[in-house]
Formats: structure tokens, C-alpha cells, sequence
């Protein structure tokens, strides 16, 4: 797990900076105030002004300051140095007073080993680098408040196991995989043309019943899991389309959920 999660950090390290220069992440238009986040978090998270938020695997910290923008006192983690270094460079720029530091996520309890927060959020790609859910929902329930929410926004782990296979949409994967799949990719979904030195990645998959599974066990209180038809980018080239609210969907009948959402709350008595 641990060489697989060195070699997921190098290729991050590598992404930052392509993404950074990416139409994909348009930094332009965020620093002159564009909010990278989208309608689903935002409807369903709600009021974040003068509540403290924990933002696990932040990437350069678009999301985090969108947040901070919203009156959040955001502390952003990731494990990519070079991601970070940019989200404090962001940070600088805009004049917020985030927070961001480098830390794997299993590492959160070390490196913030006193702190609590009134939310802990994550959103979008983060699950496939987690090799154990179970640890992962342990660190979330420590770092609540008694009464603190929990949230995450994620794409469905069954559109995961599709791939474009000669035009058409097939299942390759197992919903039910249990090792890592490893990838060896030059490029990223925010550069299709980019040329990355460090390509192989580590990836687990998880399936819905195991993340719900894994938040009540570690104590949390399930509020809603919620299933959506769309997602955020072009996930299958060619058979989706962009609607007018900025979300992607199959062309035609909408049959695979492509992003779920949960919310969930640590217990006020805990």
C-alpha cells in the first residue's frame, strides 16, 4: 500500500502544475473570482460562515478557498507538496487566511493531532487513492466535533467499472475489486495532452455499500445518500452531453449514476 501511495504522490506532485496551467481549472477566472464549486455541494452542505472545515485531499486548493470565500475557516491536506505549494501561492493572492498543509490522509490525527472541526468535506476523484475506508472513516469521526458534519460528493463507483470499448460503453472492471488496478498514463484528465514523467498510479476500488458501511461504523450518523445521473466532467468521450446547469450526462436515457453524495453528522453526545 505504502509504495503504491509514494507512487500515487509523485504523479500528483507531477499534475499540480499542468493543472494549474489547465482551461480545465482555469486559474484566470478563479482568482477574479469564480467559485470552483458546484451546485451539489453547495445546496446540500449549506451555511459554512464562521464554521471551521477540515478539506481532506484538497489538490491546490481551489475548493477550499471557494470555501473560504463563503466565510469557511478552511485547513486543506494533501499529500502532493508541489499541490500545496500552490494552494498557499493562491491563497497569498486572493488575501484569505486558509490554511494548507502536506499530509498523507492517514497521517491527519499526527499532524493535527488537536484539533477538531465543526465540518470535514471531501469531493470528486478522492476515494480510488484511499486503500482502507475503514481507517479513513475513523480519522473523519476523530476530527468532528461532537455535532459536526460530515460530506462528501464522489463519482458513483458503478460507472466506474465502464470504459469506451470500440465506440461502446462496457463493463471492464469488477464492482467487487479488492486489489489495487494499476495504471500507466502519460497524460491527465485536466491536459489530455500533457507528457507526465511519473505515469503509473495506484488505484482502489470501493464500492458504495462498503463507504456507507465504513462512515457507521466509525460512529457516524447517516443523514442522506443521494444518487445523481450526471457528473462533472466528459467521463465517457463522445456519448455524453453538457447541460445548461454546466453537468454532464449520457446522451439519451439516463441509466448510470455517475455522483453520489452523503452527508452525515458525528453525535452531539459523542
Amino acid at each position: 500500500m505504502e509504495y503504491g501511495m509514494n507512487k500515487n504522490r509523485d504523479n500528483w506532485n507531477d499534475r499540480a502544475p499542468v493543472h494549474e496551467q489547465s482551461e480545465f481549472y482555469d486559474v484566470t477566472s478563479f482568482l477574479s473570482g469564480r467559485s470552483s464549486l458546484l451546485s451539489v455541494e453547495l445546496d446540500e452542505l449549506g451555511e459554512v460562515a464562521g464554521k471551521s472545515m477540515l478539506h481532506l485531499q484538497c489538490h491546490f486548493g481551489q475548493d477550499s478557498l471557494s470555501w473560504a470565500r463563503l466565510g469557511a475557516r478552511v485547513t486543506g491536506v494533501d499529500f502532493a507538496e508541489e499541490a500545496v505549494k500552490l494552494a498557499r501561492s493562491l491563497n497569498d493572492k486572493l488575501g484569505l487566511d486558509a490554511r494548507f498543509v502536506c499530509a498523507n490522509v492517514y497521517d491527519v490525527p499526527q499532524v493535527l493531532p488537536e484539533e477538531t472541526f465543526d465540518i470535514v468535506f471531501t469531493s470528486y476523484g478522492v476515494l480510488c487513492w484511499l486503500p482502507d475506508l475503514t481507517r479513513w472513516a475513523e480519522i473523519i469521526y476523530e476530527k468532528l466535533k461532537p455535532g459536526g458534519t460530515f460530506y462528501i460528493a464522489e463519482g458513483h463507483p458503478l460507472a466506474d467499472i465502464f470504459e469506451i470499448v470500440d465506440g461502446e460503453l462496457r463493463m471492464v472492471y469488477s464492482y467487487f475489486e479488492d486489489e489495487a488496478i494499476v495504471f500507466d498514463t502519460e497524460d491527465t484528465y485536466a491536459d489530455r495532452n500533457a507528457k507526465l514523467d511519473n505515469t503509473v498510479t495506484y488505484e482502489w476500488a470501493h464500492s458504495l455499500g462498503s463507504v456507507v458501511t465504513a462512515l457507521i461504523q466509525a460512529g457516524l450518523r447517516i443523514e442522506f445518500l443521494h444518487e445523481f445521473p450526471f457528473c462533472m466532467y466528459e467521463k465517457f468521450p463522445g456519448l455524453m452531453e453538457k447541460g445548461e446547469d454546466g453537468w454532464w450526462r449520457m446522451k439519451g436515457k439516463e441509466y448510470i449514476p455517475m455522483l453520489f453524495s452523503i452527508r452525515a453528522t458525528k453525535p452531539a453526545e459523542a
